[in-house]
Protein backbone atom coordinates (compact mmCIF):
# COMPACT_ATOMS: atom_id res chain seq x y z
CA UNK A 1 0.00 0.00 0.00
CA UNK A 2 1.28 3.41 -0.88
CA UNK A 3 2.53 5.72 1.61
CA UNK A 4 -0.05 8.53 -0.06
CA UNK A 5 3.09 11.24 0.23
CA UNK A 6 2.51 14.41 -1.06
CA UNK A 7 5.43 17.45 -0.86
CA UNK A 8 8.68 17.00 -2.80
CA UNK A 9 10.51 16.02 0.72
CA UNK A 10 8.25 12.84 1.35
CA UNK A 11 8.61 11.69 -2.58
CA UNK A 12 12.01 11.45 -1.52
CA UNK A 13 11.16 9.48 1.37
CA UNK A 14 9.18 6.94 -0.44
CA UNK A 15 12.30 6.78 -2.96
CA UNK A 16 14.94 5.40 -0.35
CA UNK A 17 12.53 3.26 1.32
CA UNK A 18 12.21 1.91 -1.81
CA UNK A 19 15.28 1.79 -2.47
CA UNK A 20 16.59 0.01 0.68
CA UNK A 21 13.64 -2.74 0.27
CA UNK A 22 15.22 -3.60 -3.22
CA UNK A 23 11.64 -5.09 -4.66
CA UNK A 24 12.46 -3.21 -8.16
CA UNK A 25 15.67 -2.02 -10.12
CA UNK A 26 16.97 1.51 -9.17
CA UNK A 27 16.27 2.40 -12.85
CA UNK A 28 12.93 1.48 -12.80
CA UNK A 29 12.02 3.47 -9.44
CA UNK A 30 13.53 6.32 -10.84
CA UNK A 31 11.11 5.96 -13.73
CA UNK A 32 8.52 5.00 -11.21
CA UNK A 33 9.20 8.49 -8.99
CA UNK A 34 9.84 10.65 -12.56
CA UNK A 35 13.60 11.79 -11.59
CA UNK A 36 16.93 10.72 -13.61
CA UNK A 37 18.97 8.26 -12.37
CA UNK A 38 21.97 10.87 -11.10
CA UNK A 39 19.46 12.70 -8.65
CA UNK A 40 18.19 9.21 -7.30
CA UNK A 41 22.01 8.97 -6.36
CA UNK A 42 22.30 12.32 -4.72
CA UNK A 43 18.95 11.86 -2.38
CA UNK A 44 20.57 8.41 -1.71
CA UNK A 45 24.10 9.98 -0.88
CA UNK A 46 22.33 12.94 0.98
CA UNK A 47 19.66 9.97 3.27
CA UNK A 48 23.20 8.11 3.87
CA UNK A 49 25.31 11.15 5.06
CA UNK A 50 22.52 13.27 6.91
CA UNK A 51 19.23 11.04 7.08
CA UNK A 52 15.68 12.78 6.42
CA UNK A 53 17.56 16.34 7.22
CA UNK A 54 19.64 15.62 3.55
CA UNK A 55 16.67 14.95 1.83
CA UNK A 56 15.32 18.11 2.55
CA UNK A 57 15.04 21.17 -0.45
CA UNK A 58 18.15 22.65 -0.58
CA UNK A 59 18.08 26.88 -0.86
CA UNK A 60 18.62 27.92 -4.43
CA UNK A 61 19.58 31.31 -3.41
CA UNK A 62 23.03 32.37 -5.03
CA UNK A 63 25.86 32.62 -2.72
CA UNK A 64 27.17 36.12 -4.18
CA UNK A 65 24.34 38.40 -4.94
CA UNK A 66 25.80 41.42 -7.25
CA UNK A 67 22.52 43.31 -7.65
CA UNK A 68 21.75 43.31 -3.85
CA UNK A 69 20.73 46.76 -2.82
CA UNK A 70 23.96 48.61 -2.12
CA UNK A 71 24.04 49.07 1.24
CA UNK A 72 23.74 52.92 2.24
CA UNK A 73 20.39 52.62 0.45
CA UNK A 74 19.67 49.31 2.59
CA UNK A 75 20.37 51.52 5.73
CA UNK A 76 18.21 54.06 4.75
CA UNK A 77 15.38 51.81 4.08
CA UNK A 78 15.72 50.56 7.54
CA UNK A 79 16.07 53.66 9.30
CA UNK A 80 12.51 54.44 7.85
CA UNK A 81 11.36 51.00 9.12
CA UNK A 82 12.68 52.01 12.51
CA UNK A 83 10.94 55.34 12.52
CA UNK A 84 7.60 53.91 11.73
CA UNK A 85 7.83 50.36 12.23
CA UNK A 86 3.90 49.42 11.81
CA UNK A 87 4.32 50.78 8.44
CA UNK A 88 4.60 48.21 5.28
CA UNK A 89 6.98 47.72 2.22
CA UNK A 90 4.16 50.11 -0.13
CA UNK A 91 4.46 52.83 2.52
CA UNK A 92 8.15 52.78 3.10
CA UNK A 93 8.84 53.01 -0.60
CA UNK A 94 6.08 55.84 -1.44
CA UNK A 95 8.40 57.30 1.21
CA UNK A 96 11.36 57.10 -0.46
CA UNK A 97 10.07 57.36 -3.96
CA UNK A 98 8.93 61.43 -1.90
CA UNK A 99 12.57 61.22 -1.56
CA UNK A 100 14.02 60.84 -4.66
CA UNK A 101 14.71 56.87 -4.56
CA UNK A 102 12.54 54.74 -6.53
CA UNK A 103 12.72 51.28 -5.05
CA UNK A 104 10.11 48.40 -5.76
CA UNK A 105 7.97 47.15 -3.05
CA UNK A 106 9.24 43.56 -3.31
CA UNK A 107 12.51 44.75 -2.83
CA UNK A 108 11.62 47.18 0.59
CA UNK A 109 9.90 44.25 1.58
CA UNK A 110 13.03 41.82 1.31
CA UNK A 111 15.61 44.45 3.03
CA UNK A 112 12.78 43.99 5.95
CA UNK A 113 12.81 40.21 6.19
CA UNK A 114 16.83 40.37 5.50
CA UNK A 115 16.91 42.47 8.43
CA UNK A 116 14.52 40.26 10.85
CA UNK A 117 12.10 43.78 10.64
CA UNK A 118 9.18 41.22 9.67
CA UNK A 119 6.95 39.99 12.32
CA UNK A 120 6.14 36.52 12.48
CA UNK A 121 2.44 37.04 12.60
CA UNK A 122 2.71 39.31 9.41
CA UNK A 123 4.65 36.61 7.28
CA UNK A 124 1.43 34.65 7.00
CA UNK A 125 0.81 35.20 2.72
CA UNK A 126 -1.95 36.13 1.79
CA UNK A 127 -4.48 34.19 -0.12
CA UNK A 128 -4.10 34.87 -3.79
CA UNK A 129 -7.11 32.75 -5.07
CA UNK A 130 -10.50 31.53 -4.66
CA UNK A 131 -9.90 27.64 -3.03
CA UNK A 132 -12.53 25.14 -3.83
CA UNK A 133 -12.43 21.36 -4.49
CA UNK A 134 -13.58 20.32 -7.55
CA UNK A 135 -16.45 17.50 -5.46
CA UNK A 136 -18.51 17.04 -3.07
CA UNK A 137 -16.55 15.42 -0.55
CA UNK A 138 -12.87 15.65 -1.10
CA UNK A 139 -12.85 17.84 1.61
CA UNK A 140 -14.66 19.12 4.50
CA UNK A 141 -14.64 22.40 6.94
CA UNK A 142 -14.79 22.29 10.46
CA UNK A 143 -14.80 24.76 13.11
CA UNK A 144 -17.18 26.27 16.28
CA UNK A 145 -18.75 29.08 15.71
CA UNK A 146 -17.71 32.06 18.09
CA UNK A 147 -20.38 32.51 21.14
CA UNK A 148 -21.94 36.08 19.90
CA UNK A 149 -25.72 36.32 19.00
CA UNK A 150 -25.45 32.78 20.45
CA UNK A 151 -25.29 32.82 24.52
CA UNK A 152 -23.30 30.43 25.67
CA UNK A 153 -19.64 30.09 25.90
CA UNK A 154 -19.45 27.38 23.04
CA UNK A 155 -21.71 28.06 20.15
CA UNK A 156 -22.23 25.08 17.67
CA UNK A 157 -20.22 22.89 15.74
CA UNK A 158 -19.88 23.47 12.34
CA UNK A 159 -18.82 20.77 9.91
CA UNK A 160 -18.98 21.74 6.25
CA UNK A 161 -18.11 20.73 2.69
CA UNK A 162 -15.76 22.70 0.76
CA UNK A 163 -17.05 22.26 -2.47
CA UNK A 164 -21.00 22.41 -2.20
CA UNK A 165 -21.10 24.49 0.84
CA UNK A 166 -23.77 21.82 1.87
CA UNK A 167 -23.32 21.76 5.89
CA UNK A 168 -22.87 18.14 7.53
CA UNK A 169 -23.09 18.46 10.75
CA UNK A 170 -24.29 21.33 12.65
CA UNK A 171 -24.46 20.44 16.39
CA UNK A 172 -25.27 22.11 19.81
CA UNK A 173 -22.12 20.16 21.66
CA UNK A 174 -22.17 22.71 24.93
CA UNK A 175 -18.28 22.12 25.47
CA UNK A 176 -15.21 21.94 22.91
CA UNK A 177 -14.23 18.45 24.49
CA UNK A 178 -13.65 16.03 22.48
CA UNK A 179 -16.46 13.41 23.64
CA UNK A 180 -19.52 15.79 22.19
CA UNK A 181 -17.51 16.85 18.76
CA UNK A 182 -16.80 13.05 18.45
CA UNK A 183 -20.45 11.93 18.64
CA UNK A 184 -21.45 14.84 16.06
CA UNK A 185 -19.14 13.55 13.63
CA UNK A 186 -20.09 9.80 14.22
CA UNK A 187 -23.56 10.86 13.05
CA UNK A 188 -22.41 13.15 10.56
CA UNK A 189 -20.63 10.09 8.89
CA UNK A 190 -23.19 7.69 9.44
CA UNK A 191 -25.91 10.08 7.32
CA UNK A 192 -23.38 12.12 4.97
CA UNK A 193 -20.50 9.27 4.73
CA UNK A 194 -16.67 10.16 4.95
CA UNK A 195 -14.98 12.51 3.37
CA UNK A 196 -11.72 12.11 2.07
CA UNK A 197 -9.77 15.12 3.76
CA UNK A 198 -10.90 17.66 6.28
CA UNK A 199 -9.68 21.53 7.30
CA UNK A 200 -9.90 22.47 11.20
CA UNK A 201 -8.01 25.00 12.83
CA UNK A 202 -5.93 24.81 16.12
CA UNK A 203 -8.41 24.85 18.39
CA UNK A 204 -9.88 22.25 20.97
CA UNK A 205 -10.41 19.58 20.87
CA UNK A 206 -8.53 18.46 17.25
CA UNK A 207 -5.22 20.43 18.10
CA UNK A 208 -3.05 20.24 21.13
CA UNK A 209 -0.53 22.55 20.73
CA UNK A 210 1.69 20.87 23.23
CA UNK A 211 1.38 17.68 21.51
CA UNK A 212 3.16 15.80 18.60
CA UNK A 213 2.15 17.68 15.72
CA UNK A 214 -0.84 18.95 17.01
CA UNK A 215 -2.57 15.45 17.46
CA UNK A 216 -5.16 14.17 19.76
CA UNK A 217 -7.30 11.24 20.67
CA UNK A 218 -9.89 12.41 18.19
CA UNK A 219 -7.26 13.35 15.13
CA UNK A 220 -5.90 9.87 15.28
CA UNK A 221 -9.54 8.36 15.42
CA UNK A 222 -10.21 10.52 12.58
CA UNK A 223 -7.02 9.36 10.84
CA UNK A 224 -7.95 5.98 11.56
CA UNK A 225 -10.85 6.45 9.29
CA UNK A 226 -8.21 7.16 6.84
CA UNK A 227 -8.88 10.77 6.73
CA UNK A 228 -6.13 12.97 5.24
CA UNK A 229 -6.09 16.12 7.45
CA UNK A 230 -4.97 19.57 7.41
CA UNK A 231 -4.67 22.67 9.80
CA UNK A 232 -5.49 25.93 8.60
CA UNK A 233 -2.92 28.78 9.17
CA UNK A 234 -2.00 30.44 12.55
CA UNK A 235 -4.04 33.62 12.84
CA UNK A 236 -5.44 33.13 9.38
CA UNK A 237 -9.45 32.45 9.03
CA UNK A 238 -9.36 32.85 5.52
CA UNK A 239 -8.18 29.57 4.78
CA UNK A 240 -11.89 28.31 6.32
CA UNK A 241 -13.51 31.16 4.51
CA UNK A 242 -16.43 28.99 3.75
CA UNK A 243 -17.51 27.90 7.13
CA UNK A 244 -16.75 31.12 8.23
CA UNK A 245 -18.93 32.58 5.94
CA UNK A 246 -21.51 30.67 7.19
CA UNK A 247 -21.24 31.64 10.50
CA UNK A 248 -21.62 34.83 9.61
CA UNK A 249 -25.02 33.76 7.81
CA UNK A 250 -25.89 32.45 11.29
CA UNK A 251 -24.91 35.13 13.22
CA UNK A 252 -27.34 37.50 11.03
CA UNK A 253 -30.19 34.83 11.77
CA UNK A 254 -29.50 34.92 14.76
CA UNK A 255 -29.77 38.75 15.56
CA UNK A 256 -33.17 39.43 13.01
CA UNK A 257 -34.97 36.56 14.00
CA UNK A 258 -34.00 36.28 17.60
CA UNK A 259 -32.14 33.77 19.25
CA UNK A 260 -33.72 30.13 20.97
CA UNK A 261 -33.66 29.28 24.02
CA UNK A 262 -32.75 26.09 25.77
CA UNK A 263 -33.94 22.98 24.62
CA UNK A 264 -35.11 24.74 21.23
CA UNK A 265 -31.78 25.56 20.50
CA UNK A 266 -30.61 22.32 18.97
CA UNK A 267 -34.36 22.37 16.87
CA UNK A 268 -32.94 26.06 15.20
CA UNK A 269 -30.15 24.66 14.21
CA UNK A 270 -31.54 21.93 12.55
CA UNK A 271 -33.99 24.09 10.72
CA UNK A 272 -31.19 26.30 9.33
CA UNK A 273 -29.58 23.88 8.56
CA UNK A 274 -32.33 22.25 6.63
CA UNK A 275 -32.80 26.27 4.84
CA UNK A 276 -29.26 26.24 4.31
CA UNK A 277 -28.89 23.13 2.52
CA UNK A 278 -32.18 23.31 0.64
CA UNK A 279 -34.22 26.12 0.45
CA UNK A 280 -31.58 29.33 0.20
CA UNK A 281 -29.70 29.78 -3.15
CA UNK A 282 -26.22 30.90 -2.98
CA UNK A 283 -24.78 33.49 -5.42
CA UNK A 284 -21.50 31.75 -4.95
CA UNK A 285 -23.18 29.06 -6.69
CA UNK A 286 -24.95 30.36 -9.19
CA UNK A 287 -28.47 30.78 -7.50
CA UNK A 288 -28.25 26.72 -6.67
CA UNK A 289 -28.59 25.26 -3.59
CA UNK A 290 -25.78 23.03 -1.98
CA UNK A 291 -27.99 19.96 -1.63
CA UNK A 292 -28.24 20.58 -6.00
CA UNK A 293 -24.77 19.95 -5.95
CA UNK A 294 -23.58 17.65 -2.85
CA UNK A 295 -24.32 13.90 -2.85
CA UNK A 296 -23.74 11.43 -0.02
CA UNK A 297 -20.16 9.81 0.09
CA UNK A 298 -19.78 6.41 -0.90
CA UNK A 299 -16.87 5.82 1.45
CA UNK A 300 -18.48 4.37 5.03
CA UNK A 301 -17.95 4.86 8.73
CA UNK A 302 -16.14 2.26 10.37
CA UNK A 303 -17.21 1.48 13.62
CA UNK A 304 -14.16 -0.88 13.98
CA UNK A 305 -11.77 0.14 11.26
CA UNK A 306 -9.41 -2.49 9.89
CA UNK A 307 -5.94 -2.74 10.79
CA UNK A 308 -4.09 -0.68 8.34
CA UNK A 309 -1.78 -2.73 6.20
CA UNK A 310 1.68 -1.50 6.26
CA UNK A 311 3.86 -1.89 2.91
CA UNK A 312 5.89 -5.57 2.88
CA UNK A 313 9.31 -4.75 4.46
CA UNK A 314 8.05 -3.31 7.21
CA UNK A 315 8.26 -4.55 10.75
CA UNK A 316 4.87 -3.76 13.22
CA UNK A 317 5.18 -2.27 16.20
CA UNK A 318 2.66 -0.82 19.64
CA UNK A 319 3.15 1.89 20.66
CA UNK A 320 2.86 1.25 25.08
CA UNK A 321 1.06 3.04 27.58
CA UNK A 322 4.62 5.23 27.73
CA UNK A 323 4.10 5.89 24.89
CA UNK A 324 7.13 4.71 23.22
CA UNK A 325 7.78 1.13 20.77
CA UNK A 326 10.30 -1.56 20.87
CA UNK A 327 12.50 -0.77 17.83
CA UNK A 328 15.84 -2.36 17.02
CA UNK A 329 16.08 -4.27 20.67
CA UNK A 330 15.26 -1.20 22.46
CA UNK A 331 12.46 1.24 23.55
CA UNK A 332 12.25 4.76 21.98
CA UNK A 333 9.67 7.15 22.77
CA UNK A 334 7.47 8.50 19.89
CA UNK A 335 4.70 10.23 21.15
CA UNK A 336 1.34 9.63 24.09
CA UNK A 337 -0.79 10.05 21.69
CA UNK A 338 -0.38 6.67 19.82
CA UNK A 339 -0.98 4.70 22.72
CA UNK A 340 -2.25 1.62 21.75
CA UNK A 341 -1.20 1.66 17.98
CA UNK A 342 0.60 -0.08 15.58
CA UNK A 343 3.31 1.89 13.85
CA UNK A 344 5.31 0.59 11.13
CA UNK A 345 9.16 0.51 11.23
CA UNK A 346 11.41 0.51 7.88
CA UNK A 347 14.80 0.15 8.04
CA UNK A 348 17.27 2.01 5.77
CA UNK A 349 20.42 2.01 5.82
CA UNK A 350 21.65 2.57 9.53
CA UNK A 351 18.58 3.99 10.52
CA UNK A 352 14.94 3.42 11.00
CA UNK A 353 11.60 5.43 9.67
CA UNK A 354 8.87 5.22 11.87
CA UNK A 355 5.37 5.76 10.16
CA UNK A 356 1.86 5.47 11.61
CA UNK A 357 -0.65 4.52 9.01
CA UNK A 358 0.21 6.78 6.00
CA UNK A 359 2.23 9.62 7.62
CA UNK A 360 5.94 9.84 8.06
CA UNK A 361 6.66 10.71 12.41
CA UNK A 362 9.67 9.43 13.32
CA UNK A 363 13.50 8.57 12.25
CA UNK A 364 15.57 6.83 14.44
CA UNK A 365 19.21 6.42 14.47
CA UNK A 366 20.66 4.03 17.00
CA UNK A 367 24.34 5.09 16.19
CA UNK A 368 23.74 7.73 17.46
CA UNK A 369 21.41 6.77 20.07
CA UNK A 370 19.04 9.77 18.81
CA UNK A 371 15.31 9.81 17.28
CA UNK A 372 14.17 12.79 15.32
CA UNK A 373 10.28 13.50 15.35
CA UNK A 374 9.63 14.05 12.12
CA UNK A 375 6.70 17.11 11.01
CA UNK A 376 5.89 17.92 7.39
CA UNK A 377 2.89 20.53 8.14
Amino acid sequence: MAWGMKDIGEQRVRFVVAVSLREKPLAQLCREFEISRPTGYVWIKRYREQGIAGLEEHSRRPRHSPRQTAEALEQRVIQMRSRWPDWGARKIGKKLEEAGVKLPTSTVHRIFLRHNLVREHDRIPAAVKRFEREAPNQLWQMDFKGPKGWHEPVGPLSVLDDHSRYVTALERTGSTQAKGVQEALEKAFCECGVPEEMLMDHGTPWCNGQGYRGWTKLTVWLMNQDIELHWSGLRHPQTQGKVERFHGSMVAALLRRGAPRGEHRQAWLDQFRYEHNYLRPHEALKMKTPAQLWQKSGREYQLRPAQWIYPSGTEVAEVDRSGSSRIDGRRWYLTQTLVDQLVGVTAVGPRFLVHYRRTLIAEIDPLKSRSTAVDRD
